[in-house]
């Protein structure tokens, strides 16, 4: 795996809110060489400088502001930071992944979105949460048929732990969504809704059979929520990870 292994900034947003330039260095000490910001528009280029000082890439970027504000300003913000991978995570109703017609409705969506990306010079991706997973439409989890549905060009971001939590066999569905797939969120946990995250290595999830699963993905660690202290989860995490690509 020559990529090297990203954080979702998501997992430390209170402490990021608090005093950004610590938190990244943090990051950097424990040994991430690429980090996955989540509001593009906070001060792309004074992150962006620090990011560079840091040798910190940026593997990509989510940009949930890509539905509530104006497109070519997020746009401009994300091309500052430096990556040509934008993510919506979310913004799209639950209730949509339950029909054929709201997934169409959810794709075209997208697809406008990543006709709005090329003329950036950028790709579009989506990431899941376990909404896209739990429905089945047409006897398959509802991302599946949702990347029929997509151009070419879209992208997704797999969530490991939230497919998992949907019902999915992972492995199985990142084999099946193949190429598509990009990126993918490395967490995990009891894989229960509610409780608090692991250290990745530390839960239940089948962490080398995903991995196995996506070998040309890039592997963004994220913990929404964890009952430890949450720098030395990050440590963990990548401790664990660094050791699999080793092995």
């Amino acid at each position: 795996m020559s990529l090297p292994i990203s954080v979702q900034l998501y997992t430390v947003r209170d402490s990021l809110t608090a005093d950004r330039d610590t938190v990244l260095r943090r990051i950097s000490e424990i040994g991430y060489r690429a980090v996955e910001p989540y509001d593009p528009l906070n001060d792309p280029k004074g992150f962006r400088r620090l990011a560079d000082e840091l040798g910190l890439t940026v593997s990509a970027t989510h940009a949930h502001a890509l539905l509530n504000t104006e497109p070519a300003e997020v746009f401009d913000a994300i091309a500052t930071l430096g990556t040509d991978k934008v993510i919506i995570p979310a913004g799209i109703a639950e209730a949509e992944f339950t029909t054929r017609e709201g997934i169409e409705r959810a794709a075209d969506l997208l697809n406008g979105f990543a006709e709005k990306a090329a003329a950036h010079g950028m790709r579009l991706g989506y990431h899941n949460h376990w909404w896209e997973l739990e429905p089945q439409v047409e006897g398959r989890h509802a991302i599946e048929v949702l990347a029929d549905l997509l151009a070419p060009e879209v992208f997704l971001e797999i969530d490991t732990y939230w497919a998992a939590v949907g019902g999915a066999d992972v492995p199985a569905l990142l084999g099946r969504l193949s190429e598509r797939v990009l990126a993918l969120h490395v967490k995990d946990g009891p894989v229960v809704k509610g409780e608090p995250h692991t250290a990745v290595g530390r839960g239940v999830m089948p962490v080398p059979q995903i991995l196995a699963a996506a070998p040309g993905a890039w592997r963004v660690v994220e913990l929404d929520e964890c009952a430890s202290d949450i720098f030395a989860a990050l440590a963990d995490s990548h401790s664990y990870l660094t050791s699999l690509e080793g092995s």
